[in-house]
């Protein structure tokens, strides 16, 4: 875990070097055929995954914060989703949140992982 990250910064970059780190698997993956490539994917929903490296690092970074309890609960909550729907996100790793939930969660790790709560 880094510490005291801001969310301009650190973790972004954080997420993004994370990412460029597993674009050469991708690559090789697509390269023998494993994965469908440019236009085979075209309007198809994403799914958390090999293909989803920035979704995969900060979902990594999220749970290691819900570790109290209530604390899915009330990211719930603050996400506007049912708890159900967090779980299937964080945890069972069926389904990826919008963009605007993505980026409340973003906002939600990097204050929390400042030692802030977050309250809408």
């Amino acid at each position: 875990m880094y510490p005291k990250l801001s969310l301009t910064g650190d973790l972004i970059l954080a997420l993004l070097a994370t990412a460029e780190g597993i674009a050469g698997a991708i690559a090789a993956k697509r390269k023998k055929g494993r994965l469908l490539a440019g236009r085979g994917r075209v309007g198809l929903t994403l799914r958390p995954g090999a293909g989803t490296p920035l979704w995969n690092e900060l979902v990594k970074q999220a749970v290691p914060l819900l570790g109290k309890r209530g604390s899915k609960a009330r990211l719930a909550r603050f996400l506007s989703l049912p708890r159900q729907r967090l779980q299937d996100c964080l945890k069972a790793k069926h389904a990826a949140l919008d963009a605007e939930r993505t980026l409340l969660l973003l906002c939600w790790v990097s204050a929390r992982q400042q030692g802030h709560d977050l309250i809408r």
